[in-house]
C-alpha cells in the first residue's frame, strides 16, 4: 500500500490520463466520422465497439511493452535511412492517415456527404468497424509508447488507458452530435488527422518532430474555431430577431443575383453568377415587391391624399365639366367645400352626364350616380385591403386615420405599383428620373419601397419609422423643413434639395458619392 502514498505515482498517473485523453480524441471523432456512414440503429454500437477495441487493444500492447521496445532494431536500410518495426507500423497508419483524411476531405467539400435519395445507400457495419480497428492499431500504438516513455509501472499504464476510454465512451455520443452538427468543425477535425498522419510518416521516416509543436498548432486552431462558433451563434441570434418574412425576401433575392450596391462594389471581383443573369432587374425587384408587400403599411401604397382629384359638388357645372373631361381617372371622389366632406365615389360618365342634363350632380346615394364610399382605416395590413379591393366591384376604398380624416385612396392599380413599379397617368411624371449615371432627380413623395429597389441600396425603409415617402426620410434626418440647395450624405448617396412648395420637399437630386470617387481614381 506504499505506492498509495507516493505522490510521484499519483502526478504520473493524472498527468498520463490527460494525455491518453488528448491522445484519444482525434481516434474518437475518427471513430464518429466513420459511424456516420452506418444507419442510425447502429452508430452507437459502432462508436462504443471502437472504443473498447481501442481499450483492448492498448491493453493488449501494454503486457508486451517489454517485445515494443525491441521493435526499436533495425530491420533493414534503404540508403542513410534505417527502418524498425516501429518505424514501419508509424509508416504504414501514417499513409493511411493521410489517404483517409484526404478520401474524407475531398467528400465533405465537394458536397458528396450532403447528397440525399430516397434510398439512402449506407456502408456496411463490417467494413466500418475493419477501418475502425486500423485507426485503433495506428492510435493505439501512439498512445502506448507515450505511456512507456512517462511510467514505468505497468498498472499505472493500465490503469490511466481504462479511465481515459471510460471518459471518451461517456463523452462519444454529444462529441459526436456536437461534431456532426458543425460542418467547419468536422473540417477542422480532418485537418488535425492529416497533420497527425504526417507526424507519423515522419517519424517512420526517421524526422522526430516534437508533439509539443503538434498539440500547439492544434490549440491555436480549436481556439479560433471556438471564436468562429461564437461569433456564429451570435450571428444567428441576430438573424433571428429579424422577421421570418424579411429573411425569406432576402435569401429569395440573393437566389435570384439581387446584390446591394455596397456589396456589389466591395466584391467587385467575384464574378456573377450564370443564375442571376438569368433574371432581369425588373423580374428581382417585382419579385421583391410580392414577398414584401403583405408587410408594408397602406400608406406606403397608397395614394396620398396630396395627390387625389376630387370634385367638388358645389361647383360651377362648366368648371366641374372641364374639370371631369380633362381628367384621366375613370372614378373620382366627390365632395363638399373640402375632402374631409366626403358624399360619395362616382364614376367619371356618369358625372358628365348629369351635368350635362341637369347642370348639377345629384347627391342622392339611391337615384344619383354616387355610391357610397369603402372606408378602411390605415392600421389594417394590405393584404386586408386586397381583400376588401376584390369585394369592392371596382369601386375605390378610401383611407382614413384614427380620427377619421382621409389619409388617401387606394385602388388596384396602386397594389400593381407595389409590385411592378410606377404606372403614371396623363397628369403624372415618374416619380424617379434618371439624370445621368449615378444621378437621380426624384420627388419628395416618392416611396421608399420604389426607391431603394432603383438605387440599388438600403436603409431607407425602416418599421419604426412613421413616413413612407423621400420627403419624410429627409425630415427625419434634418430634423426641420429644409432649404434648397440643402445637402445631406448618408450610406454613399447625397441628398441635395432642389425645390421646396407648400411646407413640403418637392424635389430632391440624389447621386452616388461612390460612383464620384471612381471616376476622379
Amino acid at each position: 500500500m506504499e505506492w498509495l502514498l507516493d505522490p510521484t505515482i499519483w502526478v504520473g498517473l493524472i498527468t498520463l490520463i490527460i494525455l491518453e485523453i488528448v491522445l484519444g480524441i482525434d481516434n474518437l471523432i475518427f471513430i464518429a466520422i466513420l459511424a456516420e456512414k452506418l444507419p442510425p440503429h447502429q452508430r452507437d454500437r459502432a462508436r462504443l465497439l471502437g472504443l473498447s477495441l481501442a481499450m483492448a487493444m492498448r491493453l493488449g500492447l501494454l503486457t508486451i511493452v517489454s517485445w515494443l521496445v525491441t521493435l526499436t532494431t533495425p530491420l533493414f536500410s534503404v540508403g542513410p535511412l534505417a527502418f524498425s518495426g516501429r518505424d514501419l507500423i508509424l509508416l504504414v497508419g501514417g499513409i493511411f492517415l493521410l489517404f483517409k483524411a484526404t478520401v474524407e476531405l475531398h467528400e465533405r467539400l465537394e458536397g458528396v456527404m450532403h447528397t440525399q435519395t430516397q434510398s439512402t445507400a449506407y456502408a456496411s457495419f463490417a467494413a466500418v468497424v475493419a477501418q475502425i480497428v486500423v485507426l485503433d492499431a495506428v492510435f493505439s500504438l501512439d498512445a502506448v509508447i507515450t505511456a512507456v516513455g512517462m511510467v514505468d509501472e505497468l498498472w499505472v499504464m493500465m490503469a490511466a488507458v481504462i479511465i481515459s476510454i471510460g471518459v471518451m465512451m461517456l463523452a462519444s455520443k454529444p462529441l459526436t452530435r456536437f461534431v456532426n452538427a458543425h460542418p467547419t468543425v468536422v473540417v477542422l477535425c480532418l485537418s488535425f488527422l492529416l497533420m497527425i498522419g504526417l507526424s507519423l510518416v515522419a517519424e517512420g521516416l526517421g524526422f522526430h518532430i516534437p508533439k509539443g509543436y503538434l498539440y500547439a498548432a492544434i490549440g491555436f486552431s480549436v481556439l479560433i474555431e471556438t471564436l468562429n462558433q461564437f461569433a456564429r451563434r451570435n450571428f444567428l441570434r441576430s438573424e433571428a430577431r429579424r422577421p421570418f418574412r424579411e429573411r425569406t425576401a432576402q435569401a429569395v433575392l440573393q437566389l435570384l443575383g439581387s446584390r446591394r450596391h455596397g456589396l456589389a462594389e466591395s466584391d467587385a471581383t467575384a464574378p456573377a453568377s450564370a443564375e442571376g443573369q438569368n433574371f432581369a432587374a425588373e423580374e428581382r425587384n417585382m419579385v421583391s415587391g410580392v414577398l414584401t408587400l403583405a408587410g408594408r403599411s397602406i400608406r406606403s401604397v397608397m395614394t396620398p391624399r396630396t395627390e387625389i382629384s376630387w370634385v367638388d359638388i358645389d361647383g360651377d357645372a362648366d368648371s366641374l365639366l372641364a374639370q371631369l373631361q380633362n381628367t384621366p381617372h375613370s372614378q373620382l371622389p366627390v365632395c363638399r367645400g373640402q375632402a374631409d366632406n366626403l358624399l360619395g365615389i362616382a364614376r367619371t360618365k356618369d358625372l358628365i352626364r348629369d351635368l350635362a342634363l341637369h347642370r348639377r350632380i345629384d347627391e342622392s346615394l339611391q337615384t344619383g350616380p354616387l355610391r357610397a364610399p369603402i372606408f378602411l382605416p390605415e392600421t389594417a395590413g394590405v393584404l386586408r385591403a386586397i381583400e376588401m379591393l376584390k369585394r369592392a366591384h371596382g369601386q375605390l376604398i378610401v383611407i382614413t386615420d384614427e380620427y377619421g380624416a382621409i389619409l388617401g385612396l387606394l385602388t388596384p392599380v396602386d397594389i400593381l405599383e407595389a409590385i411592378a413599379g410606377e404606372f403614371p397617368d396623363e397628369d403624372e411624371q415618374p416619380t424617379v428620373s434618371l439624370v445621368e449615371p449615378g444621378t437621380w432627380l426624384v420627388d419628395g413623395a416618392a416611396d421608399l419601397h420604389h426607391l431603394e429597389q432603383v438605387l440599388e441600396t438600403g436603409g431607407l425603409v425602416s418599421e419604426d419609422a412613421d413616413y413612407t415617402s423621400l420627403a419624410g426620410f429627409l425630415l427625419a434626418r434634418f430634423e426641420t423643413l429644409p432649404e434648397q440647395g440643402a445637402v445631406l450624405e448618408v450610406d454613399g448617396l447625397r441628398y441635395e434639395i432642389v425645390a421646396v412648395e407648400d411646407r413640403r420637399i418637392a424635389k430632391v437630386r440624389i447621386h452616388r458619392i461612390a460612383m464620384e470617387t471612381a471616376q476622379v481614381d
